[in-house]
């Protein structure tokens, strides 16, 4: 069955951009002044390959950090090894392909369920994924936060299925993410955690909820846990780079379907009629406005369905769009300060600890309306442009090789290293149906 996200977005089949593989700087390769030889990365979904909403095979082997290991091996990087999964379940907890667009310009995704690597199912009826115990460096567990980071219980059959994937039968139940990942023996090391402890909260439109990995982090929770984390991964000497954390409404999840589209939407549908959608928020419901931001799983198939008062839903103020579905003007703001005050605590202790830092905030914000990246065009459109996954939130290949050289930028500038950069071209953005 496909998934038609029916976005009514207009989106036109565009061609991907293509160049010619850029010029890069004759060098002699050199480690300046880190140790590669042991190298590890720390981080959530991103790290460890997570793309078109699914952890699987293809997108494990593009992850930025399995990118910028192999430039590591000219300068002395050691073995770099992946969980990744077996062949004949290549596709993993399964994930989300393009099928092209239907005849109203929607796009259409298609659900890949097949070679799934699920050994059974947790008391919760979750899946638990097929064991992956063998040594890796690569330690990027989707849906970790900060705060989890810190908490036992994670790595159990009722914690998170991707960390529990990597541990032995009979591993204890007080085992931390963070004492998982400091001991594993490193002398270099990538950090980029914080994301979800933002994400979770604002693709559920700032809504109260009781679900934990959909809750705003505050300031001194996030300032601790990184702090001892970092402590964690410096304790033995070790050099490494950390990276800021994305504005989320830099992203397709949140900038894709507007207030403009959902209003013509609406019009159309009822033949001007309606012209306008209603938003509930926490001062209630009113009419939505450019400045609010709606998810980019929206079910628009709703608007106009009437209550059981017979009152259409999203186009009348006593049936709006639900909060969950929208993160509000206010909560935009909201949401973005806390963001600017995560990445001011990263570069901080970053500073503190004589670590590099991945500027990708910054980047990000530039590459929102259009940005181009040694000849290849990349933007945050969703589908054409380029650097995100269909789920609107992590990186295509194109993407994972452009993080990989924010990464490697910043490692050279701040231990006189010299590592070659990737050449993005050799990687695609979305797949488009053949």
């Amino acid at each position: 069955m496909k998934k038609n996200f029916k976005l009514y977005i207009g989106l036109a089949l565009i061609g991907l951009a293509s160049s010619c593989a850029p010029s890069l700087d004759e060098f002699e390769p050199s480690k300046g002044t880190a140790d590669f030889s042991k190298f590890i990365a720390v981080g959530n979904s991103l790290t460890s390959g997570y793309a078109d909403n699914g952890l699987y095979l293809e997108g494990q082997k593009v992850a930025f950090p399995n990118l910028i290991a192999e430039q590591l091996k000219e300068v002395g990087g050691g073995e770099f090894t992946s969980p990744f999964f077996s062949q004949d379940q290549e596709n993993g907890s399964g994930y989300i392909k393009f099928g092209g667009f239907d005849t109203n310009g929607n796009p259409v995704m298609e659900p890949v369920t097949d070679k799934l690597a699920v050994r059974g199912l947790n008391p919760d009826g979750k899946p638990l994924y097929t064991k992956y115990t063998d040594p890796i460096q690569n330690l990027g567990v989707p849906g970790m936060r900060l705060d989890m980071s810190m908490a036992p219980g994670v790595g159990t059959v009722m914690g998170n299925p991707y960390f529990e994937r990597l541990l032995p039968e009979g591993t204890p139940a007080t085992l931390k993410y963070v004492e998982y990942a400091a001991s594993h023996e490193h002398t270099f090391f990538t950090f980029w955690l914080g994301n979800n402890d933002v994400l979770g909260y604002a693709t559920n439109g700032a809504a109260a909820t009781e679900d934990a990995t959909k809750k705003l982090l505050d300031l001194p929770t996030f300032e601790f846990a990184y702090n001892a984390f970092v402590k964690a991964l410096v304790g033995t000497g070790a050099k490494g780079v950390v990276a800021t954390i994305p504005d989320v409404t830099a992203i397709p999840v949140l900038n894709t379907l507007t207030t403009a589209r959902l209003n013509a939407a609406v019009e159309a549908a009822t033949e001007g009629q309606a012209k306008n959608v209603y938003i509930a928020t926490k001062k209630g419901p009113r009419l939505a406005t450019e400045t609010d931001l709606f998810m980019l799983t929206f079910p628009t198939a709703l608007l106009g369905k009437p209550n059981e008062a017979g009152i259409p839903y999203g186009i009348h103020p006593l049936n709006p769009i639900a909060d969950n579905y929208v993160l509000d003007k206010d909560e935009v703001v909201e949401v973005s300060n806390r963001v600017k005050a995560f990445n001011e605590k990263i570069k901080a202790i970053a500073g503190a600890n004589d670590l590099a830092v991945a500027d990708v905030y910054t980047f990000l914000n530039k590459v929102k309306s259009g940005y181009n990246y040694n000849g290849v065009h990349i933007s945050a459109a969703f589908i054409t442009g380029n650097a995100f996954s269909l789920d609107g939130v992590h990186l295509t290949p194109m993407g994972n090789a452009i993080v990989a050289n924010l990464f490697i930028d910043a490692i050279n500038a701040k231990y006189n290293s010299k590592i070659g950069k990737i050449d993005v071209s050799q990687y695609r953005g979305v797949k488009f149906p053949n």
